[in-house]
């Protein structure tokens, strides 16, 4: 099958179209022929080896971890899935991920894609939406009524984010530049501060949840804004414990752990309208097009999410 691997960390012309093998399934997974995938932070991260200790992958490196596709072989031991089934999935982190024609995923890591959601929306989903899900309502606590802070609402976690908060019932507030205001309200965004004109931390304050998405003086200024006892989930850096007993709030750090049940519920509100995936960019299975969509994600400006189209 075709793949884009990297033999090496490096920039991004480490990444290198080659024929591998087709992964076979182990007990409890399914093989997925995919139709696309989609870029994240976390694929260049990698591929530059500033990850290399933390996820201690051989060579060579399959990256991308958003699968949607339709199931093409079962292992042992699955039983809900079958061949044929359109489903979507944030699979474990390995070194065989989803910038390929076909990939392995854990059977309980699945869910199923809606009648009315595309593959390319299908494939937005994973790491970024539950990424926002998690920081919020399984480390964090928010729920109707709170007073939200989203950091660079335009973006991937972002823009999942402002809706999930919303269909929660909290009052959102969202950071962007003056060109994705527009974008941001249309998520349901109650209040926007343009970053290019206005300093987030002296609009708002005395809000319960910030999420940050983008660490180093974001984050510092961003327990300004929170009161006493309020929540700070960073998936940028680890806050400092100092930082958040000085200002009284519990402040952590989320590393993503996939899982299928929560994919379902997501998929639930994309079925009924709730949750719209916001597609800015979208490129070829192919080594240009790879190298061509790590550029942009590198430059932290891209609008929504940077889409694989997988032949």
């Amino acid at each position: 099958m075709k793949a884009i691997v990297i033999d090496q960390y490096g920039g991004q012309d480490v990444l290198t179209e080659k024929e591998v093998e087709k992964p076979t399934p182990d007990k409890g997974q399914v093989i997925v022929k995919l139709h696309a995938t989609s870029i994240n932070p976390i694929d260049w991260k990698l591929r530059e080896g500033y990850l290399k200790e933390m996820v201690p992958f051989d060579f060579p490196i399959i990256l991308g971890w958003d699968a949607a596709g339709v199931i093409d072989e079962v292992g042992e031991n699955v039983k809900d899935y079958k061949v044929g089934d359109k489903v979507f999935a944030r699979p474990e982190l390995t070194n065989r991920g989803t910038y390929a024609e076909f990939t392995a995923v854990d059977s309980h890591l699945l869910a199923k894609i809606p009648e009315n959601i595309s593959f390319e929306e299908a494939a937005s989903v994973p790491l970024t939406a539950l990424t926002a899900w998690q920081c919020m309502f399984e480390h964090g606590s928010v729920k109707e009524g709170h007073k939200v802070l989203i950091h660079a609402g335009s973006g991937g976690v972002g823009s999942f984010a402002i809706q999930l908060a919303k269909n929660a019932g909290a009052y959102v507030a969202t950071t962007c530049s003056t060109k994705n205001v527009d974008l941001v309200k249309s998520l349901g965004a109650d209040e926007v501060i343009d970053y290019t004109k206005q300093n987030f931390e002296e609009e708002i304050s005395n809000y319960d949840f910030v999420l940050d998405t983008l660490g180093g003086e974001i984050q510092e200024k961003s327990y300004q804004v929170l009161k006493s006892g309020g929540e700070l989930a960073s998936v940028a850096a680890p806050p400092e414990e100092e930082k958040a007993k000085e200002h009284a709030v519990n402040a952590f750090f989320v590393w993503l752990e996939p899982k299928g049940e929560q994919l379902q519920q997501i998929a639930k509100q994309m079925e009924v309208g709730k949750l719209k995936v916001i597609i800015g960019h979208r490129f070829p299975l192919s080594e240009q097009g790879i190298r061509e969509a790590h550029a942009l994600s590198e430059t932290h400006h891209a609008k929504g999410k940077i889409v694989i189209n997988i032949e």
